[in-house]
């Protein structure tokens, strides 16, 4: 019983001490990423690192350590963004999407056209494939692409126009 009681304490301890400084933790994070959403899932990371490590009352000055901790936190988060490349995704857009609301149909309607485009892009020349996608996909830039096949900026967009033409719809069909 007792050394349930020791337990209760330290854990009383702990979450006093949490409660003390996660709001300078959330300002801490906020100021060197700015989303204070990210900011809030950084802090909630730091406090479960250092409650799994145990041992905190060994600490002696644990304000220090907690900050130790959070800058641990912050590098691994942007290491992981870094591999991710999270900076480069498209964030969903709901509206344009069809995903917002559960309307069957208009994610139905997306997935056909998805899979014509796929159709359509692996009907085109293997090269014509090759320049849209690094173009469109990719983000290159029309003299990139081109110093990279070896061919003129003009033939790059030739390329780009036949892939584009064949991923438009005739006028009867849109």
């Amino acid at each position: 019983m007792a050394a349930r009681d020791s337990d209760s304490g330290q854990s009383d301890a702990l979450e006093d001490r949490f409660r003390q400084l996660r709001a300078p933790l959330v300002a801490w994070f906020r100021r060197r990423i700015g989303d204070v959403a990210e900011a809030e899932d950084l802090v909630q990371e730091s406090f479960m690192r250092i409650t799994h490590r145990g041992e905190q009352d060994d600490v002696t000055h644990f304000e220090a350590y907690l900050y130790r901790t959070a800058r641990s936190v912050l590098s691994d988060r942007l290491r992981r963004r870094d591999v991710r490349q999270a900076d480069a995704h498209i964030p969903l857009q709901p509206d344009h999407d069809g995903t917002e609301g559960g309307d069957a149909l208009r994610v139905l309607l997306a997935k056909e056209r998805l899979q014509r485009v796929s159709v359509t892009l692996s009907a085109l020349p293997e090269r014509t494939r090759a320049i849209f996608i690094l173009c469109r996909l990719e983000g290159l830039r029309y003299a990139e692409v081109a110093a990279r096949f070896n061919i003129s900026v003009s033939a790059v967009q030739k390329h780009m126009l036949r892939a584009v033409e064949a991923l438009i719809p005739p006028e009867d069909e849109a």
